[in-house]
């Protein structure tokens, strides 16, 4: 069985054409990925760090609240003597 060079030619084209076309596709997917990793990656760090703000918060919060509480505290025993014995 001899192949002719023409057929052998465009048989190379026809396999280079698909493989050209599959390779885009791929690069396509792969662009795609990263643009959605990308934004996933984004919104992370966004919610990291309302998170992290919030947290903050809550712990100034916290300590203003024990701070009153110990003020009151010592406002207490300040207004009633303690009666000794």
């Amino acid at each position: 069985m001899a192949s002719d060079p023409n057929t052998r030619q465009l048989a190379r084209n026809r396999a280079q054409t698909h493989f050209k076309s599959s390779e885009q596709r791929e690069d396509a997917v792969r662009a795609e990925i990263d643009k959605e990793r990308a934004a996933v990656d984004a919104k992370t760090a966004k919610l990291r760090a309302l998170r992290l703000a919030k947290e903050a918060e809550e712990k100034v919060e916290a300590e203003r609240q024990a701070a009153e509480k110990t003020e009151k505290a010592k406002q207490r025993l300040k207004k009633s003597p303690e009666k000794r014995a």
